[in-house]
């Protein structure tokens, strides 16, 4: 068997219609994972858990729409989970908010709690969902996908990269809490990757050119750059780590 195989695994991944989360469902059902797509709109998960289910075979992909910011929408989200596969083996909280672009000086209340509500709070709900039955099993992996954000300041990101550092903190409290029932609670924390939630970052020429001329690798990531990153978390050749942060960044932050 393979170390990656993640056959008889059931993996929800949040934010996973598109982008980061969409590549990590695809290559996760690669490994053999029965996967769950959500994101706050039914028709891109519906679209995406079809493409799924014709390449590897009927029921291997659901969709369930779910908005990080309800934590009955969530909850929903795990509920229909449990009742179609009956268990979850690994959650992978991607989905994540950043709208604000400025200094802290410049951000109203409401954008500021947003932020903070649906990068941690959000993961913290989800976390206390599925926690109980994979304790119960003595089993389960959690991936709360970060960035390399959450390790530098920014003068137009601070709350998000507040909200991303907490994340780190977050996966480590939990693998403390956790491991004895062989739990393990990790990070990945990308650089910068070609995904539409990040398209103010490379979408300009002049300001990918920079970006690039500071990256050893010289360019930014793709989404399944990070994807093989969560089969591993979640596959018995992670079986060894927790409360540790994949920093995936094209060397940026070296």
């Amino acid at each position: 068997m393979s170390l990656f195989d993640l056959s008889g695994q059931v993996a929800v991944i949040t934010g996973s219609s598109r982008g980061i989360g969409r590549a990590i469902a695809i290559r996760m059902a690669e490994q053999g994972a029965r996967v769950v797509i959500s994101s706050r709109k039914q028709l891109p998960c519906d679209e995406l858990a079809a493409e799924i289910n014709a390449q590897h075979g009927v029921g291997r992909a659901i969709a369930v729409a779910a908005n990080i910011s309800s934590k009955e929408a969530l909850q929903g989200l795990i509920d229909q989970t449990m009742a179609a596969f009956g268990r979850i083996d690994t959650l992978v909280c991607n989905a994540a908010s950043n709208p604000y672009y400025g200094p802290l000086g410049g951000i109203s209340d409401d954008q500021f709690r947003k932020i903070l509500d649906n990068n941690i709070v959000a993961n913290h709900w989800l976390v206390g969902m599925v926690a109980p039955q994979m304790r119960a099993r003595k089993a389960g992996s959690i991936v709360i996908v970060s960035s390399i954000g959450g390790l530098r300041g920014s003068s137009i990101l601070g709350a998000y990269c507040i909200s991303k550092a907490a994340d780190m903190q977050l996966a480590r409290n939990l693998a403390v809490e956790f491991g004895p029932d062989n739990i393990r609670v990790n990070c990945i924390a990308p650089g910068l990757i070609r995904t539409d939630f990040a398209r103010a970052l490379w979408d300009n020429p002049e300001l990918l050119a920079a970006r690039n001329a500071e990256t050893p690798l010289r360019r930014i990531g793709d989404p399944d750059e990070i994807a093989g990153a969560a089969v591993y978390l979640a596959s018995p050749a992670g079986s060894f780590m927790t409360g540790q942060t994949l920093v995936i960044d094209g060397g940026v932050t070296i």
